[in-house]
Parts: C-alpha cells; sequence; structure tokens
C-alpha cells in the first residue's frame, strides 16, 4: 500500500491493515507483518565464519586500504580471509595484490584468486577482458553482480570475508546489507568537520538494516614529522571521539598518512602490508 506522494517503508505498509483493508488492495496477500529473510544462500563450496562490511559516506577516504589493512591482520593472526570488491565501478583490491589474472570458472562456481598471503579475493576486474575499461552498468545490474559474488564464488573455508562497498548508500549496500549475513560493518572516515554528517548517514542505514556497527576507523588521520616526530593534523583536527562517543561505537584506529603503507600499494604488495594502527579484536 502507498498513499499518493509517499513511499513507505516495510514497516508503515503492515500497519494497521486488516482483513477487509487487504481485500482491496493490489498487494493483496503479498505484505505481511513477519520479517521476510531475503539472505541468499551462499555457494555450497562457501563456508564462512564472518562477513565484515566496511563502508563509508563518501568517496576518498581510503577505504580499499582499511579493508586490505583489516583482512592483513587477520592474516597475520592466522585466520583464513578473503576480501569481496563490491566496489563494481571502482575496484582496486586486485591491483593492490597484485594479482591480474583472470578468475576461472568450473560448472560448480567461479574461483577467487589467491593472494601470495593466503587472501582469497573476487573483484569484477577478474572478470573483465581489460581490467582499466570502464564499467558502465547502472544499478541494478551492478547489485546483481555483488550478488553473484556472494552465490557463486567458490570461496571454500573462511575465517573473515571483508566485503569493500562503494561509498553513500544506494544499490550496493542494501543490497549487501538484505542478500549477505552480514555480522557488522566498519566505518572509514577522515578527520574533516563535515564528515560527521556523512558517518551519521552510513551508521544510520546500517541502524535501519539491523546491522551492528562495529566501529569507526579515522585515515589521514595525521602525519609524523620526520625531524621530531610531532604528529601534524594537515586535514584538521580529528573529531572522531566525540562521533564515536555521540554514536556509542568505538573507535577502532586512527591511521595516519604512512609512507610504507603508500609504497607497498604502489609496489602492488599488500601482501606484505603492516598496519599497527588498527584494532581488529572486536572483530
Amino acid at each position: 500500500m502507498k498513499e499518493r506522494g509517499k513511499i513507505m517503508t516495510e514497516e508503515q505498509k503492515t500497519e494497521g491493515c486488516s482483513e477487509s483493508a487487504c481485500s482491496s488492495c493490489s498487494q493483496a496477500g503479498s505484505c505481511s507483518s513477519k520479517k521476510v529473510d531475503l539472505h541468499e544462500p551462499a555457494n555450497a563450496h562457501s563456508s564462512i565464519g564472518k562477513v565484515i562490511g566496511v563502508v563509508s559516506g563518501k568517496g576518498g577516504v581510503g577505504k580499499s586500504l582499511v579493508t586490505g589493512s583489516l583482512a592483513r591482520q587477520m592474516v597475520k593472526m592466522g585466520y583464513k580471509v578473503g576480501i569481496l570488491d563490491a566496489d563494481i565501478t571502482g575496484p582496486s583490491i586486485p591491483k593492490m595484490y597484485g594479482i591480474h589474472e583472470k578468475a576461472q570458472g568450473t560448472q560448480e562456481g567461479i574461483l577467487p584468486r589467491i593472494a601470495k598471503d593466503g587472501t582469497k579475493i573476487m573483484s569484477v576486474n577478474l572478470l573483465l577482458e581489460d581490467e582499466e575499461a570502464p564499467v558502465i552498468w547502472r544499478g541494478p545490474v551492478i547489485a546483481g553482480v555483488v550478488k553473484q559474488f556472494w552465490t557463486e564464488v567458490m570461496w571454500g573455508d573462511l575465517d573473515y570475508l571483508f566485503v569493500d562497498m562503494p561509498p553513500g548508500t544506494g544499490d550496493v549496500p542494501l543490497t549487501v546489507f538484505q542478500s549477505l549475513p552480514v555480522d557488522g560493518i566498519v566505518i572509514v572516515t577522515s578527520p574533516q568537520d563535515l564528515v560527521k554528517m556523512i558517518v551519521k548517514k552510513a551508521y544510520g542505514m546500517a541502524k535501519q538494516m539491523n546491522i551492528p556497527v562495529l566501529g569507526i576507523v579515522e585515515n589521514y588521520s595525521y602525519i609524523l614529522c620526520p625531524d621530531c616526530g610531532k604528529k601534524i593534523h594537515i586535514f584538521g583536527e580529528s573529531h572522531i571521539d566525540e562521533i564515536a562517543a555521540e554514536l556509542e561505537v568505538p573507535v577502532l584506529g586512527r591511521m595516519p598518512l604512512d609512507a610504507a603503507l603508500a609504497e607497498v600499494v604502489e609496489k602492488e604488495a599488500f601482501y606484505e602490508a603492516e598496519n599497527p594502527y588498527l584494532e581488529v579484536e572486536v572483530l
């Protein structure tokens, strides 16, 4: 049921429904007060412990860097880890790890590529003939591909699957939240003042979808002076503590501009990355 000029939530659709009212409704028999489980089944050859989404309310905050860093921390702790690159129009995970070979398919599904540190990776770049070609697809097609990365990729045994999502609160995050059994999300932000509003948007979407927010990571937090070691906040003073306190979520890390991390990205050797700035125990 929809009021003229007003989009209604699922809860509003069922509120006040009666048998007599539903009998004349165009959606008669299709709505229910019970929540419908929209989760898609994983591939039969996948056994995944936890699914962690890495999100941001805006682009350019280093979300893929944080995704890779979280994955690296878990690999170093002895866990079996995978990365689902859901940023279809801006994929960067395979190149960070130096993976340019195409994914291989079988009758049972698609095999992810495996990085030198054992991280399993799936991205649209592993399916394209030319990895530099732009992906000019509409939202529903992109969302469908992300869903296929869950249902058709044979991830095998994983303790953690990190999902690197595109920025914003559009089709792909919605598809991931509805279709995958996401155990929680990590929000990536930067020190600018306007970021408070952006973080709240990502937080608000997660709460509406009943997805736990595990914490916030601030990237570009500072640089260390090479002479005196003083922290220089080139993007302004951090607001991460006040945002985290207001939303009642932990701060998982404050990542500086680190030349060593930039170097392993440029070398396409993120499987060697060391990132001591993140706290991952809550994951």
